[in-house]
């Protein structure tokens, strides 16, 4: 360890991204501790792997059901509006951070939140910027694979001459472990394909980012981020250009479109649809995860944020209600119908986009079904592993600036992280422990740290300073008046989120609850915690005598509540490792 001399100070070298000591009693400098020197090889490649970053499953698999559940047309104003007052904030608050924290040598939200106000605390609430990736990785590594195993099943004709029923129930099967009539060790034995398939993934995203910024996630964003938008662009023609009566469609792709873009205005005063719409522009744009922030500490101090940020979050908007909305509904109710397309919809985009549409596929003769499978579970593969990608780079910064760990061990260290945490929800998928990650480290989280990293920049870092960190640089200026939606409008929303969350009334009845009493939702955050969903059919089942069901359900209470005994144990492990890291940083002399 070099000794702390009473005229020397720490800097960092903004070209290479070490962090320096200088010695100025000799004049001699030398380099410690991080092996961080990552860099961007081009703007192209940044502003496609952060745009890859927002582009995930949910654009294609979730926006469209919301849409349907929520004004259909009318979805739009509140989406839009969300998008204007929180979105772009959001991606210009994270942008300018992480920009300003890599300028200090961090790359990680735990030390560049530091880096914006010395309260000890804020590193704590940095913490999220980590967890937040390792837990929804955890998770989601599995449900890309997924999309691997269907682009194997296009390309080897799994599907061909088979019924709907029996496309559906391969999908039952492949994510049937758990189930409380067949043990897990048995499913994998009979169907090995969903374990193989996930290890594969996984191994293929830590291998990646073991070749670094440049060498590994900004490649696979150059190739990914285009064909993910050809594919897209060649479904949407199929799906729009289908015909009533062609390959046995009741309807036409029109009909589809038609169905998901007619207005409904009676809806546009629910709160209901204005949480939904804000909890879609969370999905959609990564915020509130620190992956963003991590991209941007490996901007260099003048380059531009502004232009940069909204490129990447406009384009995430194309795909989304372009693309995303032109593909499973208008093909779906073109062969199914509108009603039963709405019942579908109740259980969410998974439905129609694995049990469903491989089977319509077919429908189209042999080679079309190939294509447009191997198109489909494609662009859907595109869109989850330049996510995924995102995911890792926090924890590898983190490990890189304040332990001194090389790319490949901070890579591989993550893969080995998301095995062991990721093994439960692949496992126990049918007893809530998919969900429970879900819900607490992809939902809950976001907007917790969302809403904290917002004051501390517009309140406590100060809005003027921000607003030049925002601005530096910038290939636009940015509107003045977003200056005060930042500092007071998009705070004020993500409260207005949470606590709609925390205390969602019953059936998303607003108007009701403010009438007759306010009785909470299942759904809502204090419920959830309180497992009151679970244990009201728990209830019912011993009434009902159905000692069958309510074993099932005591055994699911069990998982869901050791599910976030991880969540937690991975939350405080990484906040031990913050103290940690922050002790060696006082003990070494670069915090006095």
């Amino acid at each position: 360890m070099i000794p702390v001399l009473s005229d020397s100070r720490w800097v960092v070298d903004c070209q290479t991204r070490k962090i320096v000591y200088f010695a100025l009693r000799n004049n001699t400098h030398f380099k410690l501790m991080s092996q961080n020197s990552e860099s961007w090889g081009s703007r192209v490649g940044l502003i496609l792997a952060m745009a890859g970053n927002a582009v995930g499953l949910g654009n294609f698999l979730r926006f469209p059901v919301q849409a349907i559940q929520n004004g259909g047309g009318a979805f739009i104003i509140p989406y839009l509006v969300c998008f204007l007052l929180m979105g772009i904030p959001l991606l210009w608050i994270e942008w300018a951070t992480g920009r300003f924290g890599g300028s200090k040598g961090h790359h990680s939200t735990p030390f560049i939140l530091d880096a914006m106000d010395k309260r000890k605390f804020w590193k704590y609430i940095g913490v999220f910027g980590i967890f937040t990736n390792l837990a929804v990785a955890a998770y989601y590594c599995y449900l890309e694979s997924w999309t691997l195993n269907y682009v194997w099943n296009a390309i080897t004709g799994t599907f061909r001459g088979e019924t709907a029923e029996s496309v559906s129930n391969y999908f039952n099967a492949y994510v049937n472990a758990g189930d409380a009539h067949q043990h897990w060790s048995a499913w994998i034995a009979d169907n090995p394909a969903p374990i193989i398939f996930w290890v594969v993934c996984l191994v293929l995203n830590t291998w990646i980012l073991s070749k670094g910024l440049s060498g590994g996630v900004e490649k696979v964003a150059k190739i990914g981020m285009p064909l993910l938008i050809v594919f897209g662009v060649f479904l949407a023609i199929m799906s729009i250009s289908l015909k009533s009566g062609q390959h046995g469609a009741v309807y036409g792709g029109s009909e589809g479109l038609n169905f998901l873009w007619t207005p409904d205005f009676s809806t546009i005063w629910n709160p209901k649809v204005w949480l939904a719409a804000a909890g879609q522009i969370f999905f959609t744009l990564s915020v509130g995860m620190g992956s963003i922030q991590c991209y941007a500490s490996y901007v260099r101090k003048k380059d531009d944020i502004a232009l940069n940020a909204m490129s990447a979050g406009w384009m995430n908007e194309f795909v989304e209600v372009v693309l995303g909305a032109a593909i499973i509904i208008p093909i779906s109710v073109g062969y199914l119908g509108v009603d039963k397309v709405v019942e579908m919809t109740r259980t969410g985009g998974l439905g129609l986009g694995f049990r469903t549409l491989p089977f319509l596929f077919e429908q189209w003769g042999t080679t079309l079904a190939v294509i447009c499978g191997v198109f489909w579970f494609g662009l859907l593969f595109f869109a989850g592993i330049t996510s995924s990608l995102a995911m890792g780079t926090p924890w590898m910064g983190f490990m890189q600036d304040e332990f001194g760990w090389s790319r490949s061990k901070g890579a591989w260290s993550f893969g080995a992280i998301v095995l062991i945490l990721g093994l439960p929800t692949v496992l126990f998928f049918n007893q809530g422990v998919f969900d429970e990650y879900d819900y607490w480290a992809g939902t809950v989280s976001l907007v917790v740290f969302a809403l904290g990293e917002t004051i501390l920049f517009a309140w406590i870092f100060g809005m003027d300073k921000g607003w030049r960190e925002i601005n530096a640089g910038g290939d636009i200026q940015v509107p003045n008046v977003f200056k005060f939606i930042i500092k007071y409008v998009t705070p004020t929303l993500l409260l207005l989120v949470f606590l709609g969350a925390l205390i969602t009334p019953e059936g998303n009845d607003w108007v009701g609850a403010f009438q007759n009493g306010w009785k909470l939702d299942n759904g809502s955050i204090i419920k959830q915690l309180l497992n009151t969903g679970i244990k009201d059919q728990m209830q019912m089942s011993r009434e009902a005598g159905d000692l069958v069901t309510y074993d099932a359900l005591k055994t699911k209470l069990l998982y869901v509540n050791g599910a976030r005994l991880l969540l937690l144990a991975v939350f405080f492990g990484v906040a031990w490792l913050v103290s940690k890291a922050y002790f060696k940083r006082v003990k070494s002399g670069k915090i006095i």
